[in-house]
């Protein structure tokens, strides 16, 4: 890996570079009705999340009763201060959600 810092070489023998890592967040979001329009439901979460959450993919799956709920697949740095408290509630406090539940969270790697 070839680093740009502006310090010379010879001042980062020695020195171990970490990427800083991601997160992914499998999130379970109820609707309040069957009446909620999921995809535009979506989009509002698209744009209520701040800049370092990011949606990678969002699937309806079946809850009961003709009732779909959304799994969202969201990215959020690894070292964030709280977890996925912040993100619980600003998902709970979108209209037409009733509940968030967060299912599992792995580490991103990437190259």
């Amino acid at each position: 890996m070839l680093l740009h810092t502006g310090v010379p070489p010879a001042a980062l023998r020695g020195l171990r570079v970490v990427a800083v890592g991601k997160v992914v967040l499998v999130v379970r979001v109820n609707p309040q009705s069957d009446e909620v329009n999921l995809d535009e439901l979506v989009g509002k979460v698209k744009q209520a999340l701040p800049p370092q959450y990011e949606v990678m993919k969002a699937e309806k799956f079946y809850i009961a009763f003709g009732l779909y709920g959304l799994r969202l697949y969201i990215t959020m740095p690894e070292e964030y201060e709280g977890g996925t408290y912040e993100l619980e509630n600003l998902l709970s406090n979108i209209d037409g959600i009733s509940s968030v539940d967060v299912e599992y969270v792995t580490r991103l790697f990437t190259e």
